[in-house]
């Protein structure tokens, strides 16, 4: 192992790894894994692409860890490692309607002659094309058509069906009973949740939207949808109004900002007005996280707008959810990097930044099973699971296939107990890091004084809530005229790749304005040496293609250090956060194109792939 000189100082461990490698008394030690983002059969697009039989308690049961029958191929399959909690995030647009149609029919009170003919007809179309699998066509007539945007978001789509707010209301009901009865306080926790699907002329404004409370909270309202509005500060308010309402809390996670058309995290509002002080901290306030990676691809940062990252094409999803999609066109209101960046320049404007945000990773899986495993994927949508399929796109649908899309992610959270409002708390401050699937334990705690000996500490969470703060806050106060410096340790997942190595990403806007970003090479496996710039080589590939295996030949169990930032500039603003990435390993394309006899070099994408996470950045604000 060598050092860049910003190292302060390193320790490369290879002791025998344990889940949490320190022992921790400080009472945010607990280290919980969970997904965020899981749709079941009463989502309308899972339903129509043959998640028929995946409800909400197959999910729960699924995340648990018992087996289940999988919706699409009907063999039983089970996840690998259950999680610790879950958010079942239906769409809140036709929730359970094509669910209900199919099973149940369209309920018939108070229709008059016209209705019940509409409705008459939408059944048997309904009904027709799953009967016939042409889901998928019907899946892509509910897609956008336009490419005006702006016009797009005026026009909020209505529901088509009659009677479709009854069906909804009542899944919605159904739903809520059915997460309080899988919740465990202490041992499982089933949070409460939906996503909004506001997608205007294809760009993706998602969020996922979840609360702390229980079904006697949640029955109260019903789940807001891109139908009442596309505007996220429309969203916001119903929140605003609703918490008063009801005393729920609630956090609203966007994500697949990769496919926005540069509207997640634009320089001004949907409605294109400038983004001024109540717009910031309001959008801070409802959004403190964002879904950083996930199946669709990953979404911290793109070679167009980070050229100097030799790591920033990893998982690049390039298809835009609507009909007739453009070409794909990365841009700096698309990628989380970018977004951070941009907040520093918006703080600098106005005095608050709106993208003051941690990172988080889930699956959007449709499918009804969390499935973030690479050797372990059953794809995104429930036809996604058998490989002749992956190599296919669906009928109807031009654009991706299921190789295009990786087993992603996982929301890592550090919070005192496995309850929902232990868990929504560490949300809100922004506890929590997101990794490409594999349970990489990582932390970092920025402060003045760390020292040396920090690295080693047996009680390394101790020492960093004493010395410092966790992901996710500001730096203390300054403290004399020294650098801030970090005090970071990762430990790989028992279950998967060694690591290569650790890095720190800094973004800081200098006295005339303009933003910068730099990576740093803390500290990696092997005998490697840095070259003048800092960088460091490849840590090399042991993936087998003809028999789809890695070795653990190279990097390291655990690595740490303290690192002192070389750079640090008092009145600059700034953010840092660290990835961590491991070895390469295989892709689950590797082991599909196994099975059916095919090179698994020659097919579409990459044959391996360099699990990552990343950590919520620390801020620093420079003193007024």
């Amino acid at each position: 192992m060598r050092l860049c000189v910003s190292v302060f100082i390193v320790s490369l461990l290879a002791a025998p790894l344990l889940a949490e490698p320190d022992t921790a008394a400080s009472e945010q030690s607990q280290l919980f894994w969970g997904d965020t983002h899981l749709h079941t059969n009463n989502s309308f697009d899972a339903f129509l692409n043959r998640n028929m039989t995946a409800d909400p308690a197959t999910a729960y049961r699924y995340a648990k860890g018992l087996p289940v029958i999988h919706p699409f191929h009907r063999a039983r399959v089970q996840i690998e490692t259950p999680l610790d909690f879950l958010v079942i995030a239906d769409h809140a647009e036709y929730l359970g309607v094509i669910r209900h149609i199919v099973e149940k029919g369209i309920p018939r009170e108070g229709l008059g002659l016209i209705d019940r003919i509409v409705a008459w007809r939408a059944q048997g179309l309904i009904r027709g094309a799953v009967e016939d699998d042409e889901g998928g066509a019907l899946f892509t007539s509910f897609l956008p058509d336009t490419q005006d945007v702006e016009t797009a978001a005026a026009n909020p789509p209505k529901a088509a069906i009659p009677n479709a707010e009854i069906m909804q209301r009542t899944t919605w009901q159904e739903a809520i009973q059915i997460a309080d009865a899988h919740n465990q306080p202490g041992t499982f926790t089933a949070l409460i949740g939906w996503e909004w699907s506001s997608i205007p002329a294809g760009a993706n404004l998602h969020r996922v939207v979840f609360t702390s409370s229980d079904a006697s909270v949640a029955s109260q309202y019903q789940p807001w949808s891109s139908a009442d509005s596309m505007y996220p500060e429309d969203l916001w308010a119903w929140l605003d109004e609703t918490s008063k309402q009801t005393g729920a809390e609630f956090v609203a996670i966007p994500h697949n900002s990769n496919i926005s058309k540069g509207y997640m995290f634009g320089e001004t509002s949907l409605r294109g007005e400038p983004i001024g002080p109540e717009y910031a901290q309001t959008r801070a306030r409802w959004e403190p996280v964002v879904e950083a990676t996930q199946i669709k691809g990953d979404s911290e940062t793109h070679p167009v707008v980070s050229p100097d990252d030799p790591f920033a094409d990893f998982e690049t999803y390039t298809h835009y959810i609507q009909q007739n999609p453009p070409p794909y066109e990365p841009g700096a209101g698309d990628y989380v990097r970018s977004a951070l960046l941009r907040g520093l320049a918006i703080e600098e404007k106005i005095g608050f930044n709106p993208y003051r945000f941690g990172l988080i990773g889930s699956t959007d899986a449709h499918s009804g099973v969390p499935s973030a495993e690479e050797p372990n994927f059953w794809g995104k949508m429930a036809r996604d699971s058998i490989p002749e399929n992956k190599q296919t796109t669906r009928r109807g649908v031009e654009g991706p296939t299921g190789w295009t899309m990786s087993a992603s992610g996982l929301a890592a959270v550090w919070a005192p107990e496995n309850t929902r409002g232990a868990l929504l708390e560490a949300f809100r401050r922004r506890e929590v890091y997101a990794t490409t699937g594999p349970r990489i334990v990582v932390r970092v705690f920025g402060g003045w004084n760390f020292g040396a000996a920090d690295a080693e500490a047996p009680q390394l969470a101790e020492v960093g809530y004493a010395g410092g703060v966790p992901m996710g806050a500001d730096l203390p106060a300054r403290e004399g005229d020294g650098a801030p410096r970090f005090l970071v340790h990762a430990a790989k997942d028992p279950k998967s790749a060694h690591l290569d190595r650790v890095q720190m990403v800094k973004g800081w806007i200098d006295a005339a304005g303009a933003t910068h970003e730099h990576v740093h090479d803390l500290v990696w496996s092997g005998d490697r040496v840095a070259n003048v710039s800092g960088s460091v080589p490849a840590v090399g590939n042991t993936v087998d293609t003809e028999t789809g295996t890695y070795t653990n030949d190279l990097g390291a169990a655990t690595l740490a250090a303290v690192w002192e930032d070389p750079a640090f500039d008092p009145s600059q603003n700034a953010f840092y956060y660290v990835r961590v990435l491991e070895i390469p390993t295989p892709r689950h394309s590797v082991g599909d194109a196994l099975a059916l006899g095919l090179d698994p070099k020659a097919i579409e994408g990459p044959w391996w792939i360099q699990e990552r996470a990343y950590t919520s950045p620390i801020w620093y604000r420079a003193a007024p």
